[in-house]
């Protein structure tokens, strides 16, 4: 018999009577139709992600382009991934994953800007992601204790974003701002980064 429950027979005739709710129990304190909507509207952003980040990836060009191309991919991948993560748990609560491409930038909290040149994809692919950090944490507190389920989802997706906006940043540090064009130095190298405060660029320790 467990032990965190002192009516544990109750429970099991709840979830007899209730099994077409599916994963919704009377544990659950969220609102369920607003959770789905701002579901809906991280499942637009992430595809709106994935869609610059292919963009960004098939028009990356150059010798030297080929690691930021790389990493534009990587992304896409994840973004892919986090969309499909979030569709399933609309799905779970009830409610219908809306893929629909006529309200898709509607919904997101990203905007689609294609650049005209590396260093300006890689810019707005910064700005995408710290938009979606901040978004992606009013989430979280939104949800807090009432769904557990659907805030630890948007945080593991919030660590991957934090992750990628640390990329891009220092992808922006080997770009040339006036050509466009990497300065012939592996991104993964991190190589020079902006000192502290001053906007200058310094050696990496």
């Amino acid at each position: 018999m467990p032990t965190f429950t002192a009516d544990v027979e109750e429970i099991r005739n709840r979830a007899r009577k209730k099994i077409e709710e599916g994963a919704i129990t009377e544990a659950y304190k969220g609102d369920v139709p607003k959770t789905i909507q701002i579901l809906n509207e991280a499942l637009a952003t992430e595809i709106v992600c994935v869609l610059r980040y292919m963009h960004h990836y098939f028009m990356a060009t150059g010798v030297h382009a080929m690691s930021v191309r790389d990493e534009f991919k990587e992304h896409a991948d994840a973004e892919r991934e986090h969309a499909d993560k979030i569709a399933d748990r609309i799905q779970q609560l009830g409610g219908k994953p809306d893929f629909n491409p006529k309200s898709l930038l509607e919904r997101s909290a990203s905007q689609y800007v294609e650049g005209s040149n590396l260093a300006e994809m890689v810019k707005e692919d910064l700005i995408a992601e710290r938009i979606v950090i901040e978004v992606y944490t009013e989430m979280i507190r939104y949800f807090g204790d009432n769904d557990p389920t659907t805030r630890i989802l948007i945080e593991a997706i919030l660590r991957d974003e934090e992750e990628h906006a640390s990329d891009l940043s220092d992808l922006l540090f080997v770009i040339d701002p006036h050509t466009g064009q990497t300065e012939g130095q592996d991104p993964g190298t991190h190589a020079m980064r902006f000192a502290s405060q001053t906007g200058t660029k310094k050696p990496a320790a």
